[in-house]
């Protein structure tokens, strides 16, 4: 299975955007991806695009996920993406 790449679209002074850092630091740890951070406000096209949306989680080039990032929601995504 090829190493799946996440995107966490975010910004800084969010709270919601730190609690979602936290939570895919520490699926990193069991499951197998690249990690990298968006910051939308250096981007005029990613702010308009998830503004009001983040923190935006973005798997293999899908959103999975905005606002609360729910651990077992992207669990079962990574879990799908091993099955196939």
């Amino acid at each position: 299975m090829n190493q799946s790449t996440l995107v966490l679209y975010t910004r800084n002074r969010c709270p919601l955007c730190d609690k979602a850092k936290n939570i895919l630091l520490e699926l990193q740890e069991e499951w197998d991806f690249l990690y990298t951070e968006a910051d939308i406000d250096q981007s005029d096209e990613l702010t308009e695009k998830y503004g009001l949306m983040i923190p935006v989680v973005e798997i293999d080039g899908v959103e999975v996920q905005y606002g609360q990032i729910d651990k077992q929601s992207i669990i079962e995504v990574f879990s799908e993406k091993r099955k196939s």
